[in-house]
């Protein structure tokens, strides 16, 4: 499969951009918002946005049981910001009834970077990617990892890229940079998983 198609979760969030940095890492891109758009595709990015009302969404929509079922059987997965969220294992300071997708063995940390008036960019060297600058806008931190989870970067002694598996998330995001080298690892992973 020299050109994936990759889903982007829309039920909310930044997906027009994950849209543009998929198209320019070589992928099909398109928008899923039913399982049915879900069953079509080779990889899926959970975008940044409110975790709490993609959580509400996804099980609105009927999306959170086709969402982890398909990851628990590998489907590659990418998460940035909220998306890191929805695919932790468990949230320290989740809100009420927020649920997650999970896939990745780790506890974070909602909004630990601060509010939006205290949001940042900041250069991030990921491994196997090299410096990439990081937007972080109310961003999470993963603060602790499981055994089968690979620290890929950290910022300020705060882990803010991890993977797992068929399963990438960072607490940033490369979608508003112009720099696609994020979401090209991504669509290598989805590539290698098919």
């Amino acid at each position: 499969m020299n050109t994936p198609v990759i889903g982007v979760l829309a039920l909310q969030g930044d997906v027009r951009e994950h849209l543009i940095a998929l198209a320019a890492a070589d992928a099909v891109a398109r928008p899923v918002r039913r399982p049915e758009e879900l069953a079509e595709v080779d990889g899926l990015v959970i975008p940044g946005g409110e975790s709490t009302t993609i959580s509400k969404l996804a099980a609105l929509f009927g999306m959170l049981e086709p969402l982890r079922e398909r990851v628990r059987a590998g489907l590659p997965v990418y998460g940035t910001c909220a998306g890191l969220i929805m695919l932790a294992d468990k949230i320290l300071d989740p809100r009420s009834g927020q649920e997650t997708i999970g896939g990745i063995e780790m506890i974070v940390r909602r909004n630990a970077f601060g509010r939006q008036n205290e949001s940042f960019e900041a250069t991030v060297e990921v491994a196997g990617v090299g410096p990439v600058e990081g937007v972080f806008i109310r961003a999470p931190w993963v603060e602790s990892v499981g055994a089968e989870t690979e620290v890929l970067a950290e910022h300020g002694g705060h882990i803010v890229a991890v993977r797992q598996g068929n399963a990438l998330a960072t607490s940033f995001h490369p979608e508003l940079t112009g720099d696609h080298r994020m979401h090209a690892l991504f669509v290598d992973m989805v590539r290698a998983a098919s």
